[in-house]
């Protein structure tokens, strides 16, 4: 399975960005988003940002993944 992740723009130039997340840099197309600009926080999947997210969106993605982490830690 395939999961589209969180990450912010960083460096734009044209359709190609570079974007971060937790200090890893790759690139992506974005000429499937209107008016991307330095700074947004994009949906990834196979190397397209597919979709904005504003920043609640992100809070709201990492405090789920710590819950999730959470959980995962005590079944051990």
């Amino acid at each position: 399975m395939c999961l589209a992740i969180p990450v912010q723009i960083v460096e734009l130039e044209g359709t190609q960005a570079v974007v971060d997340m937790h200090g890893v840099r790759r690139p992506v197309q974005v000429n499937l988003l209107q008016n991307p600009e330095v700074g947004d926080y994009v949906l990834v999947h196979a190397g397209f940002a597919i979709q904005k997210w504003s920043e609640a969106d992100v809070a709201e993605y990492h405090a789920i993944m710590e819950e999730m982490n959470a959980m995962d830690e005590k079944a051990e």
